[in-house]
Order: C-alpha cells, then structure tokens, then sequence
C-alpha cells in the first residue's frame, strides 16, 4: 500500500498557550520546543503570537537562536496579522523565518469585525505576503472562522481560496476556530476543497468545543487535508484543541494509508512536562497519558489477562513509554494481586493470598487506595498475625487539644472480660498507652518496655498513604516487633500494640 505522508503541526506554545491561567516562562517554551522537534519529531510547532509581548519576543528569540544552530528554523512558526507589515518587523528581529498569517476565512468575520470587503481584504493580505517574500519568509495562512464560512458563506471562501491560489503561500490553514463542525462536515468540506485545488497544501485546524475534536481530525485526513494541527494534552482556548496522544495513536491505529514522523514513545514523556509547565493537571481518564487508562481495577480482567491476555488490545502501554497496572482495592481479585506480586519479584502460597486478599478488600472498603508499593507492608501486617486473637481494642478515643494534655478513652476486651479506661499523656499515642497500662495492671500483667518506635511510607506516596508503624518491645525474657498500618500514623501504633498485647497474653 502506498502511504500518504502528513504533516504534524505542534501548536502547544501558540494556541495552546491561549488555555486559561496558563504563561509559560521563555525558558519553559524553549525546552518544550527542544523536545517537540528533537524527541517527539512533529514536523512543525506554532510557537508565538507577534506583538504579544516583552516575554513572548524573547522566547521566540531564543528558540529561533537554537533552531538556527541546529538546522530547525524552517519548522519554527509563528501566529501574525493583517497590520501593514508590524508582524514582519517583529518576525525580523526575533529572528524567524515562517509566518502563519491570520485572515479572515467567513464573510461574517470579514463584515462585521474588519468592515471591509473582500477586495480590501484581499488587497491588504496580498501586500503582506509580498512583503513577507521580500524578506525570505515563508507565509501560510490562516483562514480564521473558516468552518463557519463553508456553512454560511461559502463562495466567499472559494473567492478567497481563488485569489490565494495566485500568491506566494506554502501553506492554507482551515481552522475550525468554534469547534462547531461534525465529523461528516468536516469530510464533506475539506473533500470538497481538495478536490478544487489539488495542487495546494491544505491544513486542519480542529478544536474540540463537542468533544469531537480527534473525530474530525481523522475525517479531515481521510478528505485529503495533508497536515493536522494538534496540542499537547489538548490544552487551547475553551475546551482546547484536538489532543495530540489520541490523535497519533488513532492514525497509527486506523488509518494504514497515512504515514507519520511522530514518535509516540515519546508521547507520555512531553505530555508530563506540559502538565508540570503549565500547572494543568492531565484528568485521570484521559486516554493515552491519563494515570488510570492503563490500569485494570476488576479482579476478572487480570485473570483474563493471565489466561492469553484476554483484556489487551492494540493500545498497549509500552508504545507511550507506560506499563499496565493492575489496582488493589475492594474489587480486587487475587489475580489483581498476583499481578502486582509478579512486578515486585514476591510469591505468596494460597493461604497467604487469601489472607492479603481479604485485607486490601477491608481497607478499600474504608476508600483508601493502595497502591504496588504498599503490598510489602500489607504483607507484613497480615503475616504477622501468628497467633490467637484474645486481645481486642475495640474503640477509643483520641483528643488533642491547645493547652490541654492529649487523653484517651479506650474499651478492650481480654479473653471475653471487657474494660474501659481513660488516661491523659505526653501525646495521644501516649495517653493511650497509660490508659492500657492501667488495665492491665487490673491483669495484674506488667507490659513490656517500648525501645524503639518506626514509621515508614511507601516511597512516592501522597499524605493519605498507608503508613506501617514498627515497635520494638522488651520484657524480661526477650525483644520482638510488631507492626501496625492504617493511612493514621496513631492508628497503625494502636493496631501494632494491639499485637504486641496479644503475643504477651498467649
């Protein structure tokens, strides 16, 4: 099959910068140019718009010092104006080589926000592309409103399309600025501008006001549109621009007869970066770079997935530089934790699993999240129940207050005899301590010393982590540990001395 290459236009510094409460720094844009063209390999990036500012000036100046050195300044571009050549004389000076020039591609635009008719327009575009020439820059043009100007005033845009057919222009950019259009639209309107001229390089410009914006990407190439422009993370005005993970990976995936430089391993890797840059975190659902899209959560698909990887699909995560994780909660399975014993090297026999697997379902029920790297200590906690349950703490109280010393009512059971004591202490692990002191000297039973006292978090974890707590114990004959975990420091001591009071009754 003879593929038809496309070009990727990366508009992330441009439009996408247009998201709200995002500026990124210059030295921000200039790594994420950096990694577009030299990792993630777009063919292109929209980087600026002319006059905007001090800021703006600068960022473009830097990236067009490095793109010179490295052979890239002709993939450099930036957004400019019907303005008597003010664009051109900033292009200049900041030193860039392609403009994308903004006209107006509907009627309505033309009449009601310029005033003017199509010849004046005409004439003024004309006199800047000459100018643009006159002085080796590249021009495109954008045809703002367009989608809107096929639907309401399309011999307006074919008069345009006519005259710009006759000027020095690489490339015609045909953007659907609302995000107005459908997927058979945007089909219809691009074969049919195809089909008039196709000698002319035409671009799609899709947002995604509907949530259609990867839809009509895809329809727009299978009209014959030779070049999509997409955003990282989607980010754009509104509700942004066509997304660029989904869109590579629908055209890698579906679409044989295209043919594209992009490197989707890189995908995650930029889409990270652009989420720290500009502080718009990436939904948990979004596909592709999103944290859950390659995570199973019901216990019967990683039991699929054992037996001739019956969940898998095409997308798979090693493409985007991702693994498959399998979640722990209370709809986990014991292939769900089979999976992630498998990633972290351990092995459990039948009796063991059942026990893990019955405590990570007790602690999602409680909504916490757990999480591969907490198994160890699940593993732990429950391991460590070697012996009788005689002792049982059954509820307590906890109060800390300014200028007031921490107290705590506690109610226990021991060996079918129930008591209730209050205490008050340096601490609230403290006051509860006291308070168990003194029922066991009910007991007439001296509880061991405490000599050491450790808590530990898995490593990457967030402040709602399990946390397990290690207490080192000694009495007279000998020193043990217990462990305790709970997402509650004080909680995790508390269910640690609720083994070590065990151990000393059996």
């Amino acid at each position: 099959m003879t593929k038809r290459r496309i070009e990727i236009m990366d508009t992330t510094l441009r439009d996408g910068e247009q998201t709200s409460t995002v500026s990124f720094s210059a030295p921000e844009k200039l790594t994420i140019a950096k990694l577009l063209l030299e990792e993630l390999k777009v063919d292109r990036i929209e980087i600026a718009s002319a006059r905007v500012s001090e800021g703006e000036f600068q960022a473009v100046n830097d990236i067009t010092d490095w793109a010179s050195e490295n052979n890239y300044l002709d993939k450099v571009e930036v957004l400019t104006f019907v303005d008597n050549g003010v664009s051109i004389e900033w292009m200049e000076e900041a030193g860039a080589k392609v403009q994308n020039l903004l006209t107006k591609g509907s009627l309505n635009h033309l009449t009601h926000q310029l005033k003017k008719t199509p010849n004046q327009h005409f004439k003024e575009v004309k006199e800047v592309i000459d100018l643009a020439s006159s002085k080796n820059i590249i021009t495109n043009v954008y045809l703002e409103d367009w989608s809107n100007g096929m639907r309401n005033s399309k011999d307006y845009v074919y008069e345009f399309l006519a005259f710009l057919k006759a000027q020095n222009v690489a490339r015609i950019m045909l953007p659907d600025t609302l995000g107005v259009l459908t997927p058979q639209e945007s089909y219809d309107f691009i074969k049919e501008i195809r089909d008039t001229y196709p000698e002319l390089h035409f671009d799609f410009h899709a947002h995604n006001d509907y949530d259609l914006g990867v839809s009509n990407a895809m329809q727009g190439l299978k009209a014959g549109a030779d070049g999509l422009h997409l955003t990282v993370n989607g980010m754009g005005e509104r509700a942004g621009n066509a997304p660029m993970s989904s869109t590579i990976a629908v055209i890698n995936d579906f679409m044989p007869n295209i043919e594209i430089g992009v490197n989707e391993k890189v995908l995650y890797t930029v889409s990270k970066l652009v989420e720290n840059f500009s502080g718009v975190m990436i939904p948990a659902n979004k596909p592709i770079v999103g944290a859950n899209v390659f995570t199973q959560t019901a216990g019967i698909h990683a039991d699929g997935d054992n037996k001739n990887n019956l969940y898998f699909s095409d997308l798979m995560p090693e493409r985007f530089g991702r693994k498959r994780q399998y979640a722990l909660g209370k709809a986990s399975g014991k292939a769900n934790i089979q999976k992630n014993l498998q990633q972290l090297g351990l092995q459990l026999n039948d009796e063991d699993l059942k026990k893990v697997t019955q405590r990570i379902i007790e602690l999602g029920d409680k909504k916490q999240v757990v999480t591969k790297e907490d198994l160890p200590y699940i593993i732990s906690d429950v391991l460590d129940r070697t012996y009788e349950e005689k002792v049982k703490v059954n509820s307590y109280v906890l109060t800390h207050s300014k200028g007031l010393k921490p107290s705590t009512t506690v109610s226990i059971t021991i060996e079918d005899e129930t008591f209730e004591e209050n205490a008050q202490g340096d601490g609230q692990y403290d006051a509860f301590m006291n308070a168990i002191r003194n029922v066991f000297k009910r007991k007439k039973t001296v509880l061991p010393d405490l000599v050491d006292y450790v808590v530990r978090i898995p490593p990457g974890s967030r402040s709602d982590a399990l946390c397990e707590t290690i207490i080192t114990w000694k009495n007279t004959e000998k020193e043990f540990k217990t462990r305790g975990l709970d997402s509650d420091q004080t909680v995790s001591a508390i269910k640690a001395t609720e083994k070590m009071l065990n151990i000393i009754i059996n």
